[in-house]
């Protein structure tokens, strides 16, 4: 871990901060500052030689005054308990910030999904999920996708659960025992607009923002210039949030993803659709380079660049959407762009905080800003407990409609207390918190 600190003391360290700006109980603080409980998991799978392989895993479930504990499932070779418990503290915040009631969770299995043939992947995933099904459940915990998990593991899951789960849940529907977890396939349960969510959610965030600061894109209206974007983590969220700047105006000079970037050189910026196609095609995104309907892998246009570099970029806004704390006190200095838009969850360390709130960086944490997709997992959730389908249209008119208001309220309470805007969004987190606390 950089700066000598693991993840989760980075997240205590932000409610510390917080709760200084509140008069919400100590013992409301105390409590949130570790989680109710964590599960460990160890289990055996067989891989396709018939070797068995023995899985390590966790799930951790920080707290319930909101509802149902709410939370991804990754699957990474360096998932560890530190890491897990500050991404359920940061679950319990995010669903506090945007008002929707669940709690926080968060789990996660210690392997490289890419190392498992197809068959591999699904009986370790219907291994954990026969492991999980005590502990999980619509009204109890419900997981969803992150890191290297998908819609098909979901559904995986939730084949598991209406066999080995049902017998805890009496009182639900075949139907409405898909609710034990979101993310799943439109076929299976899942909602229309779940793909896109997260990266949405930050995009109607962004624009707000770009409102509030009155830069309208353009940045410097005086020359008429866009706005320019650097994305580092070109998966799910990052590519869609791309897309969405792209076609509204921004100009997005740095892509990247695990293997390494791309930067523009000609000053169009990227086609960002087409360097998704390619990067789908060619599997690397260093592969890749289009501006207009041209895809050119010749790099006379474009330059390579690592993903620590990318970071560096001077641009107008950075949006780190890959792992935890890639901006540290060792590059934090350097960060040349104006807004650090956080698409990943605790990209930004504590101590790189301080250095960026210093030299004038604003930063929009991710609690705010990545929320979309627990926006429309709890909209998911809904509809598998009502048996209904909403439209497209209907899912992203209400996600707008949350993430504006989410947004107005943290940035009121910014400009109230002086605040920075991490700060503003827990104080509002706490807030919510503290007032269901006094019915627990």
């Amino acid at each position: 871990m950089q700066d000598n600190q693991n993840p989760f003391a980075s997240a205590q360290a932000q409610l510390k901060e917080a709760a200084k700006h509140t008069d919400v109980p100590k013992w409301v603080v105390e409590l949130l500052l570790g989680p109710e409980r964590q599960i460990d998991f160890r289990f055996p799978f067989k891989r396709d030689g018939g070797d068995i392989h023995i899985v390590k895993g966790y799930r951790v479930q920080h707290n319930n005054w909101l509802g149902p504990y709410k939370g991804g499932l990754r699957f990474h070779p360096r998932v560890d308990i530190d890491e897990v418990k500050a991404l359920a503290f940061w679950m319990t915040i995010k669903n506090a910030v945007v008002d929707v009631p669940f709690g926080g969770g968060k789990g996660g299995i210690e392997i490289d999904p890419k190392s498992l043939s197809e068959g591999e992947l699904e009986r370790m995933t219907r291994q954990f999920a026969r492991e999980l099904a005590p502990n999980i459940g619509p009204d109890l915990d419900v997981p969803a996708p992150d890191v290297n998990t998908n819609s098909q593991i979901m559904d995986w899951i939730v084949e598991e659960f209406t066999v080995y789960g049902s017998q805890f849940m009496e009182k639900y529907t075949k139907d409405q025992l898909r609710a034990v977890v979101t993310g799943k396939s439109v076929g299976k349960g899942g909602s229309k607009g779940r793909d896109e969510a997260t990266g949405m959610g930050g995009f109607y965030v962004l624009e707000e923002l770009v409102k509030k600061l009155g830069l309208k894109k353009p940045f410097d209206k005086a020359q008429g210039k866009p706005l320019t974007v650097a994305i580092q983590g070109f998966g799910n969220v990052g590519s869609h949030i791309a897309a969405l700047l792209h076609d509204n105006g921004y100009k997005v000079i740095g892509l990247s993803d695990s293997k390494g970037g791309i930067i523009d050189k000609t000053g169009t910026g990227f086609n960002v659709k087409l360097v998704q196609a390619c990067k789908l095609d060619k599997g690397l995104i260093d592969h890749c380079y289009c501006v207009g309907t041209v895809c050119d892998l010749s790099n006379n246009h474009h330059g390579n660049i690592s993903n620590e570099e990318l970071l560096e970029m001077p641009v107008d806004i950075l949006i780190p959407a890959a792992l935890e704390e890639v901006i540290h006190a060792k590059n934090a200095s350097k960060i040349k762009a104006k807004i650090v838009f956080e698409m990943a969850n605790g990209p930004t360390t504590a101590e790189a905080d301080e250095i960026l709130a210093k030299k004038g960086v604003l930063v929009v944490p991710d609690v705010l800003a990545n929320a979309g997709g627990v926006t429309v997992s709890y909209f998911e959730w809904l509809q598998n407990m009502k048996d209904e389908s909403w439209d497209l249209e209907k899912v992203r008119g209400k996600l707008k409609k949350k993430m504006v208001k989410a947004f107005e309220e943290v940035w009121k309470i910014h400009e109230n207390k002086k605040i920075d805007l991490r700060t503003a969004a827990y104080v509002l987190a706490l807030q919510r918190l503290a007032k269901k606390s006094s019915a627990v």
